[in-house]
């Protein structure tokens, strides 16, 4: 009875915070934890100040709001969000699709800008939280990894593109990445080029490069300090090299964005675009640090968790955020045990932004433009990319095919095509699905493919026909088709076609109404149509798709071979086609 009591007392309050994994964790939380918690938050923001800057100025907003970004949706995250050790923040993958929008409704205006960018972390946090609850986290395994691969270099070159401009103090009008390049190239040639700030950028990026490597030195931070006091102590802001400059002191303040005369529907769509890809990086960065972790995560809370701290990001003047698959591995390393980290560290910022901001005054952007670089160059994918041309010719191209659709057309149109190339690539595998004729082999237990095994042997006026693939509205003529194919094709008078039905996952109405019309037009040639091996929910959708007085219970085999048997068990007893 002690062992039952618990549970029963503890349901209502387990309910309530399954919701809550932050909230729920303190019950389970153990003073050891506090002091590694502590200062590996303390060690994170060290990345948290110059990245979020960094990422504001590369998604199109001024640098501050980089700092509202991170505050806000750790603490959200914090309560919301399953993974114990995930940091969340602005993130180099969404910074070409928020770019992408934020230039094409702001006019330039700084503020328009940020409500713009505001207005898509709302429209993120909403579909990531009703995608959620409705459990829909498998949607982002949709898009396979090749595909994923180009969509995602294509962002990474956006993002680097994007940034070369800050590097050489030269303004470029967003064009696309690749006729950016072609104006860029035009300014060098035209020597318009500020080299103070591009040796400054050119500096920090080989001091970030070069420290990568040491796993627990902070290369961003001592790259970024050093750019800052270059800056400072030589002046190079008389010379040219932009600045930061001075920062709004104080928090970010409860805010409801909006635009009037913007186009919603780019900020609706980008909104979307930006939950996709920041829920892809959330959901496998959520696992593989759960594995570390032995502990389990589920995708459907990590929807929501990402949804909240991106719902929150949009009402406290932030833009989307996502996971940080560099500031994960900072809080890790320094010893993160739980979300308290993440507590810590925006606490932290939200301290340097009410005590010392002027301590950023002289950051160059440039030196900030090489950090979103560095974050970039990590984004691209060649060596997986090299392994499946060598396996998969078709969904290498599939992949390039991605990736140049975010060059071309720019990030959110690129990853419009993606969506598309994928849905394309899942109906054509299904459209166009392997299907076998069987036979008996030899010495060999089961059934077979007679294209695999050509001496196998038929069986007098059977067909066994399998099907690898569902049945659906866009396979079920060919379905149709291929199965008269092989009734014509068989060397005797066919009497009984069986369809080993065990890869059919699935029918439609469409598919259920063409084995409604192939039975009828097979009986009229005295030949059965049966099945073997088919799955009980697929069964059960045919009794609701009232195909019950066509398929009676005799006319489903629990195996091919049972279905063997009771056909030649009807041939024996003389009963005809059955």
């Amino acid at each position: 009875m002690a062992s039952n009591a618990p549970a029963s007392v503890d349901t209502p309050a387990r309910n309530w915070l399954r919701w809550l994994p932050g909230l729920a964790l303190l019950k389970s939380y153990q003073a050891a934890w506090l002091p590694r918690d502590l200062a590996a938050g303390l060690v994170l923001t060290t990345m948290l100040v110059p990245v979020g800057i960094a990422y504001a100025e590369a998604s199109g907003v001024p640098g501050v709001y980089g700092l509202y970004a991170t505050i806000i949706p750790l603490l959200a995250y914090a309560l919301f969000g399953p993974s114990r050790i995930l940091v969340l923040g602005p993130d180099s993958a969404l910074a070409a699709p928020i770019l992408a929008v934020v230039l094409s409704v702001s006019g330039g205006d700084p503020m328009r800008a940020v409500a713009a960018a505001s207005l898509m972390a709302l429209v993120s946090g909403l579909f990531c939280i009703v995608f959620g609850l409705l459990r829909l986290g498998f949607i982002t395994e949709l898009l396979s990894k090749p595909i994923r691969y180009g969509y995602m270099n294509g962002i990474a070159l956006t993002v680097l593109v994007s940034q070369l401009p800050k590097m050489f103090a030269i303004p470029i009008d967003d064009a696309g990445p690749l006729r950016e390049l072609w104006q860029l190239g035009q300014a060098v040639s035209g020597g318009k080029t500020n080299w103070y700030s591009f040796s400054v950028g050119a500096a920090t990026l080989a001091v970030i490069l070069l420290l990568k490597r040491f796993d627990r030195v902070p290369g961003i931070l001592i790259a970024v300090i050093l750019a800052t006091l270059a800056v400072s102590v030589f002046h190079l802001d008389a010379l040219g090299v932009n600045v930061l400059g001075e920062i709004p002191q104080g928090l970010p303040t409860f805010a409801l964005p909006w635009l009037s005369n913007a186009d919603l529907v780019k900020i609706l769509l980008g909104g979307v675009a930006v939950a996709m890809i920041a829920f892809a990086d959330t959901s496998v960065l959520s696992r593989t640090y759960a594995a570390r972790t032995h502990t389990r995560v589920d995708p459907n809370q990590e929807m929501v968790g990402l949804g909240v701290a991106n719902l929150a990001a949009g009402f406290f003047q932030g833009f989307p955020v996502s996971s940080s698959a560099s500031r994960t591995p900072v809080a890790e390393a320094a010893g993160s045990r739980t979300q308290l980290t993440g507590v810590v560290g925006a606490i932290a910022v939200a301290a340097l932004l009410m005590v010392a901001p002027s301590l950023l005054r002289y950051l160059p952007n440039s030196a900030l433009a090489a950090v979103v670089i560095a974050a970039a160059i990590g984004l691209f994918e060649f060596k997986d990319l090299r392994r499946i041309f060598r396996i998969q010719q078709w969904e290498f191209w599939l992949s390039m095919a991605c990736f140049a659709g975010v060059a071309v057309f720019g990030a959110i149109p690129g990853i419009c095509l993606a969506v598309v190339i994928a849905v394309i690539e899942f109906l054509w595998d299904g459209w166009r699905p392997h299907f076998a004729v069987l036979g008996r082999v030899p010495n060999l237990r089961g059934y077979h493919d007679l294209k695999r095994y050509p001496h196998a042997a038929l069986i007098d006026g059977l067909v066994l026909f399998r099907w690898d693939a569902p049945l659906f509205f866009a396979n079920a003529e060919l379905f149709q088709q291929r199965l008269m194919e092989a009734v014509e094709a068989s060397p005797t008078p066919v009497r009984r076609v069986v369809v080993a039905a065990e890869p059919v996952t699935s029918v439609d109405v469409t598919s259920a109404d063409m084995l409604r019309e192939l039975s009828r037009g097979l009986a009229k040639e005295g030949v059965a149509l049966h099945f073997a091996e088919m799955k009980d929910p697929v069964r059960d959708k045919l009794k609701r798709f009232e195909l019950t007085e066509i398929f009676r219970d005799d006319r489903f085999h629990p195996t091919v071979g049972s279905a063997v048997d009771a056909y030649l068990e009807c041939v024996e007893a003389g009963l005809g086609e059955g």
